[in-house]
């Protein structure tokens, strides 16, 4: 049975990479077709939220490294923890 991670990150101050890497992370993380996946960046631009459904935290871990706000390093802090939805 599939769990609920949340991963939660803020970004390094670089609007103008940020900018250009955008449309690949959004890419990404809609090609990975995963299961209640929901996602947005804060009003504020300083990061964004993304709610996903995996087997296992190093199944939902992989994805995360695998996105590339990660890969170009513009991530300055990022979590992804299990989450219990009641």
């Amino acid at each position: 049975m599939d769990k609920q991670f949340v991963y939660f990150y803020f970004m390094k101050n670089d609007p103008d990479k940020i900018r250009s890497v955008v449309p690949l992370h959004v890419a990404y993380w809609k090609n990975c077709r995963l299961n209640e996946y929901a996602s947005g960046p804060f009003a504020d631009r300083s990061g964004g939220l993304i709610t996903f459904k995996a087997e296992t935290i190093e199944k939902a871990t992989e994805s995360m490294m695998s996105d590339p706000f990660v890969s170009e390093d513009l991530i300055e802090q990022k979590w992804i923890k299990e989450w219990l939805v009641e």
